[in-house]
């Protein structure tokens, strides 16, 4: 049951309205659904949308998104053409009018698929909380999530050189699907030999999973399909039953994605 909805005028101000136990909503593509179906109890709301958090900076290769800027703001900025088929695997183009990119950094998986590419280019989170605004690892907060009443303000990353970044997505139909396997990977490949690899798994747990263990067979290998292979069996992974696939259907097709983001066939 909806209890209330601020609307403060900064992001100082929306932080002090979490301080009572309120959640902050974005776009609410994910939260409002909790809303409407009744899972989500009593909910208290401070809306972002007039909190000055939509916005996107772009310096050289230093790049800053407001944590209320939406996925078609992103979808529309030729500056970040990288991430497009990214964000156009993301629900449809009413849904990424509203949602945010803050928002996309808490959903569950199988979605959150910008996060995946977030963590890949290694991202780095402004959250104002108590003692003021700190810089966070998107990574860290990923695994460890955010103190109650902590409020991200921005998403920096560094934007990856031409041709590094690769991203794939399996999913049941072009919209508004979660997503089956997601793979986000920053990558160098130098004469035939991958040089730098960063790799990001979605949907194939209950969070995302930095493919540590695939990153080490790849690094200073050869880009090859059996390079590829052998990675894909080098990362625990914890693959789950939902409306959109079974586990077993995960694990067994991941191999095939992963081979098809790194290598393209």
């Amino acid at each position: 049951m909806l209890i209330s909805v601020e609307m403060p005028e900064s992001a100082e101000a929306a932080h002090a309205g979490l301080q009572s136990g309120a959640l902050p909503l974005g776009g609410g593509t994910h939260l409002m659904t909790r809303l409407n179906d009744g899972t989500g109890g009593d909910l208290r709301l401070v809306s972002l949308r007039r909190a000055g958090l939509r916005g996107i900076d772009v310096e050289g290769a230093a790049v800053t998104l407001g944590a209320a800027t939406t996925l078609a703001d992103i979808e529309d900025d030729a500056r970040l053409s990288y991430l497009s088929s990214c964000v156009r695997s993301i629900a449809s183009p009413p849904v990424r009018n509203l949602a945010t990119v803050a928002g996309n950094l808490f959903v569950p998986q199988p979605y959150g698929d910008l996060a995946a590419a977030l963590l890949a280019l290694d991202a780095e989170l402004d959250v104002l909380g108590t003692g003021g605004v700190r810089r966070e690892p998107l990574e860290r907060v990923v695994t460890d999530g955010l103190p109650a009443g902590d409020l991200v303000t921005r998403v920096r990353f560094t934007a990856p050189a031409e041709g590094t970044f690769r991203f794939h997505k399996a999913s049941r139909r072009r919209l508004n699907s979660g997503s089956i396997v997601t793979v986000a990977a920053r990558i160098t490949v130098e004469d035939g030999v991958v040089g730098d690899v960063r790799l990001v798994l979605g949907a194939l747990a209950r969070r995302l999973v930095r493919a540590t263990g695939a990153e080490r067979i790849l690094l200073g290998a050869p880009l090859t399909a059996e390079a590829v292979a052998r990675a894909a069996g080098a990362d625990a992974v914890e693959p789950f039953d939902d409306a959109y696939a079974s586990a077993w259907y995960r694990a067994r097709v991941y191999p095939v994605h992963l081979r098809r983001a790194l290598l393209g066939a």
